[in-house]
């Protein structure tokens, strides 16, 4: 049956609607692969910023590179769905053209709009998950960034303290050279002492000869005692004191060659000399022994501050 559609003449209205929805469909999917092509764009994006992050951070390089990777496969996944888009765009236009001969064909190419559909929106969720994986790789990268700052930040510090170690060595080397030059001067002082002991070892064997010429052997000579005459010494005999066991109250006396001992006459009364002398002059203080007498042959002069004493029932007569 057909419908009169005004000027220009009569049409088929099922065909046209057939037309009509496959149009639509079409516009669906260039729309879908705009989007499509949009979300490969996003995931290039997405790429992008993940190679950058993979060449900032050497660390996370191959969590990047699978982010990359990915992101690669999406775009390869979204051109993919692009292309089946646009493949089915044009069969779309092929079905609207032959619409006029073909529903069957309107329906085919129907359907093949909304698989292209589903694979835009396939490709749309690949693009979404590629983004969070480009986001996820970002924030990777800014931890790794912070690692890396965090190492720099600890090599300054080992820096410091290596350049603080160098200056310590340095001053250690210092100080062994100023040690080196001590213990070269020390060994120089031992060489110049072991040589002045040497000669002074030198110095003493030779005094030790000259004294050994100067004492006489003293083989059979013990008790001896070392004398010289003026030009040569020799040992002689000590002219010992006679035993002292019995003789006491003894004095020593000799007869010219042998010393005796020989008794202290002190109550003598006689005298051969025919005589007895007595000072004239007192001039220490003096007590005459209690029971005796004294006599003195005058005159006696008592010096002053002397005394003589003489005990009750005793006589010192001066004649």
């Amino acid at each position: 049956m057909a419908i009169f559609r005004g000027t220009g003449g009569s049409g088929d209205a099922t065909n046209d609607a057939s037309i009509s929805a496959v149009t639509a469909l079409t516009i669906r999917a260039e729309d879908a692969r705009d989007a499509a092509a949009s979300s490969a764009g996003a995931a290039s994006t997405s790429a992008s910023a993940a190679a950058a992050s993979e060449a900032g951070v050497d660390s996370d390089r191959v969590d990047a590179e699978a982010a990359a990777s990915a992101a690669a496969t999406s775009q390869t996944a979204a051109a993919s769905s692009a292309t089946a888009a646009a493949t089915s765009a044009t069969n779309a236009a092929t079905s609207a053209s032959g619409a006029s001969t073909s529903a069957t064909a309107a329906t085919t190419a129907k359907t093949a709009a909304e698989t292209a559909e589903t694979n835009a929106e396939t490709a749309q969720t690949a693009a979404e998950t590629a983004e969070t994986n480009a986001a996820s790789s970002a924030s990777a990268a800014s931890t790794s960034a912070t690692n890396a700052s965090n190492s720099a930040s600890a090599a300054a510090t080992s820096n410091t303290n290596a350049g603080n170690s160098a200056t310590a060595a340095a001053s250690s080397a210092s100080a062994a050279s100023t040690s080196a030059t001590n213990a070269a001067t020390s060994a120089t002082n031992s060489a110049n002492s072991a040589t002045a002991s040497a000669s002074s070892a030198t110095d003493a064997a030779a005094s030790a000869v000259t004294a050994a010429s100067y004492i006489p052997d003293n083989s059979g000579n013990s008790g001896k005692f070392l004398t010289t005459d003026g030009s040569a010494n020799s040992w002689a005999a000590v002219d010992a004191l006679p035993s002292q066991t019995g003789n006491n109250g003894k004095y020593l006396t000799t007869d010219g060659s042998d010393a005796t001992w020989g008794v202290l006459d002190t109550d003598a009364n006689t005298t051969t000399k025919g005589l007895y002398e007595n000072a004239s002059v007192i001039s220490s203080t003096y007590a005459i022994t209690a029971g005796n007498n004294a006599m003195s042959a005058g005159p006696i002069t008592v010096n002053s501050g002397i005394s003589v004493t003489v005990p009750t029932g005793s006589r010192w007569v001066i004649s």
